[in-house]
């Protein structure tokens, strides 16, 4: 798995995992529970991962729809 994205904005990874699920790319949240634990204050960010095979895939699905990566 590589990283994606990484964000403390829970919309943002909803529309992304989103747009990668209708491109077939697989996708996973990591850090959920961090964000969990901090009480929705927004000090950890999520981060989301996809499979190494799909990583350049999902950065054009990512810049044709202008997310920002967080990088």
């Amino acid at each position: 798995m590589k990283e994606l994205l990484r964000s403390t904005d829970p919309t943002i990874m909803a529309f992304a995992q989103a747009l990668l699920q209708g491109e077939d790319i697989d996708c996973f949240q990591m850090d959920v529970n961090m964000s969990i634990l901090e009480g929705g204050i927004g000090i950890f960010p999520r981060r989301l991962m996809v499979h190494e095979n799909d990583h350049a895939a999902a950065l054009i699905v990512m810049r044709d729809n202008e997310i920002d990566l967080g990088q």
